[in-house]
């Protein structure tokens, strides 16, 4: 065992806190603070305190396990739990084709891992049908960055900027839950005389932090973003030198904004007139204003487009890709950036390629040593894969995700699972999707393995192994690499993570998420390396090896600050996408009058599948529950802590009732970390955004019961 302490990161959200690890006799590992890493600067929050709790006998998984005749989850060993796996897979390959195999990842894989399964899926089983949970968290800020910039990095500066900032708008993020050691940098930011203003239809811990807090009706976030826009022109407000010299497309764009006059958003949003003329007011004033999103505008059917809206302001006030301005995403799972640049996501190549540009799989295909018309094109987004199993798709194999409670409309994804012929689960722990698996493979958790994440900054920092794993545990890589020699790929799928990352660094060169410049020497040398970080070379391009003379090449230092010369376009300016609102997927009737919206609380992560194993945790979020206002409950006749059935038109869920005056009386609120009747995700609707392909957790139409205790 070893007895130094190791720097390394925390395994749950985006910030990628920095914390110190030292090993203790019952073979785990103890936490402390690490006040050198400037994200979190020591700070961390109940789970990244409690992380290890996870790494004790008796919690985590630590034996492969197969289903025996009688149907029961039953210990095996490797060889055997992998045999089986090989076989699934290779039956279904052989009886209905590459494409009727699944593969489903997750944004809590590193680098190193997201990147070996999206060439295992390419590669080895051949198959296009390959997404990921993170296509669940940001890819319609994505798709919108992508859209103006040219670029998709969850925030375009490091946090560090936002205290030096005039005016910070944050929409629909509670990050004093969701990743409450940023929340300095926004309490800062006030003492520094900047401004925070919230936009959330809750008055949550975040909201009460606000100077300015503004209660939209779900849904509405687009048209509340483009009365803002439409207040900038009418006041006089935009910055037409910017416009003129740094944007394209803004006529359009204006046009569609006017539409949206201050009295018309008043009546969609239920934000006053006076509001959303101080929050013009509040933001334009100063020199420099930023607007961070959330999932609260991105999780809808209309996320690309509402995205594009908070963009638009941005550019129309010249607020981006200036100092200490812009817009950017609070990305949400841990390597929900990193995840997404690397090939487990359904239409990219490492890199952040785009997996139907001929360039791209040329590129790709060379390193990886395969033909380029070997590699399948684009597959299904991961709800519409999730949807197709059982029929289409007739075996999974899945990595770090729990659809059975994170999908929306959860119940008829679960029914979908189990309609597989054959499902195979790389987890720490028995998830409730794990629950439904042929063959489930226990694997390393972040403190017994050594790889890379991307955090919310696009900043690449090394996650160091602290302690040996238990007897019984493999990485994901060994998993992949024994299967990939099973299905015949004797080659490229090496198990140390390090050789993986070089081959990346390779993959990656010359994409708009460039790693080749970064080495795992310098993520332990540094505090993270910002991409792109090209590779060193020469003046004549011969490479970054040592030239003639002796001396080093120059080392990029990487990009903390993105767009302050030029954007990722073509011809270097931002694009406007003129918008117009439209209304949610599903809207409240006489059957279904109230609207649900979802999200996290302090004490839980994701779909709960670790945290709710941790007793500190779950002592203090026992378990769902559903907050009303007290009109609401008055008008049901619901007492606090009464249970309240919530029913949608995709199933019923049942919690206690939480009264509370901080939420709109014509919207519920349901935390989503727990399966059972109380599982939120029951009820969310499937309606994707015709972009992005996000499903619309943040708003849909439900009625309340009262319920018999």
């Amino acid at each position: 065992m070893q007895s130094t302490v190791t720097p390394t990161h925390c395994p749950y959200c985006a910030l990628q806190c920095g914390m110190n690890l030292t090993p203790v006799p019952d073979g785990t590992v103890e936490v402390s603070e690490r006040a050198d890493f400037p994200v979190n600067r020591g700070a961390l929050c109940g789970k990244g305190r409690t992380a290890a709790a996870v790494l004790a006998p008796g919690v985590r998984l630590t034996s492969p396990l197969v289903r025996d005749e009688g149907g029961t989850l039953v210990p095996a060993s490797w060889d055997e739990a992998l045999d089986r796996i090989a076989a699934g897979l290779d039956r279904t390959r052989a009886e209905h084709g590459p494409d009727a195999v699944g593969v489903f990842g997750g944004g809590g894989l590193t680098n190193e891992k997201a990147y070996t399964l999206g060439k295992f899926a390419r590669v080895v089983l051949g198959t296009s049908q390959i997404d990921y949970n993170g296509r669940f968290c940001m890819s319609s800020a994505a798709a919108a960055g992508i859209k103006a910039f040219g670029l998709d990095r969850g925030l375009p500066f490091p946090l560090e900027d936002v205290p030096k900032s005039g005016c910070v708008i944050l929409v629909g993020s509670n990050l004093a839950e969701t990743m409450p050691p940023s929340l300095r940098f926004f309490t800062e930011l006030r003492e520094n005389g900047g401004t925070l203003i919230v936009i959330d239809p809750r008055r949550t811990k975040t909201a009460e932090q606000a100077d300015l807090h503004l209660a939209p009706r779900p849904g509405t976030d687009l048209a509340l973003a483009l009365g803002l826009l439409h207040l900038v022109i009418a006041e006089g407000r935009v910055d037409e030198e910017y416009v003129r010299d740094r944007t394209a497309g803004w006529e359009d764009a204006r046009a569609a904004a006017m539409a949206h006059w201050p009295e018309y958003v008043e009546r969609i949003t239920g934000v006053s007139v006076p509001q959303l003329r101080e929050t013009v007011r509040l933001f334009c004033e100063p020199e420099s204003a930023m607007v961070l999103t959330a999932r609260g505008p991105e999780q809808q059917s209309k996320g690309t487009d509402t995205v594009g809206a908070w963009i638009n302001l941005c550019l129309a006030t010249g607020r981006a890709g200036r100092p200490l301005s812009g817009y950017g995403c609070l990305t949400g799972q841990g390597n929900g950036q990193g995840g997404r640049e690397h090939g487990q996501k359904a239409d990219q190549l490492p890199g952040y390629r785009k997996l139907d540009d001929p360039a791209a799989r040329a590129h790709v295909a060379e390193v990886w040593g395969v033909d380029p018309n070997s590699l399948p094109g684009p597959g299904r987004s991961a709800y519409e894969l999730l949807d197709a199993l059982g029929t289409d798709i007739r075996s999974l194999l899945l990595m770090a995700s729990n659809p059975v409670v994170s999908a929306p409309r959860a119940a008829h994804i679960e029914e979908r699972i189990r309609s597989l012929d054959f499902l195979a689960v790389c987890d720490v722990v028995l998830s409730e999707t794990a629950e439904l698996a042929d063959v489930v493979l226990p694997v390393t958790q972040w403190a017994e393995e050594t790889g890379t994440t991307t955090n919310l900054e696009g900043r690449v920092l090394l996650r160091r192994r602290a302690v040996t794993p238990p007897d019984g545990i493999r990485s994901d890589l060994e998993v992949l690499h024994e299967l990939a020699a099973r299905l015949g790929v004797e080659k490229g799928f090496p198990t140390d993570p390090e050789e993986v990352f070089e081959e990346l660094r390779r993959a990656s060169a010359g994409g708009a998420a460039d790693y080749s410049g970064i080495t795992y020497r310098r993520l332990a040398e540094e505090d993270g390396v910002f991409w792109p970080c090209p590779a060193a070379v020469e003046e004549d391009g011969a490479g970054e090896d040592t030239p003639p003379g002796g001396e080093e090449p120059a080392v990029h230092p990487g990009t903390p600050r993105l767009f302050l010369d030029r954007f990722a376009t073509p011809d270097g300016r931002a694009r406007f996408v003129p918008v117009s609102h439209r209304a949610i997927a599903e809207e409240p009737d006489d059957e279904y009058p109230v609207l649900l919206t979802t999200g996290r609380v302090v004490a839980q992560y994701q779909s709960g599948a670790q945290t709710r194993r941790v007793a500190e945790l779950n002592a203090a979020a026992p378990g769902p529950f559903v907050e009303l206002h007290p009109r609401l409950a008055a008008r049901l006749g619901a007492a606090e802590g009464d249970p309240v059935a919530v029913v949608s038109r995709r199933g019923r869920a049942v919690a206690p009732a939480r009264i509370t005056d901080a939420i709109r009386p014509d919207t519920v609120f349901m935390p989503f970390h727990w399966p059972g009747e109380g599982r939120a995700n029951t009820l969310t609707n499937p309606a994707l955004d015709p972009t992005s392909r996000m499903p619309e957790f943040k708003a849909c139409a439900v009625r309340l019961e009262t319920v018999e205790a």
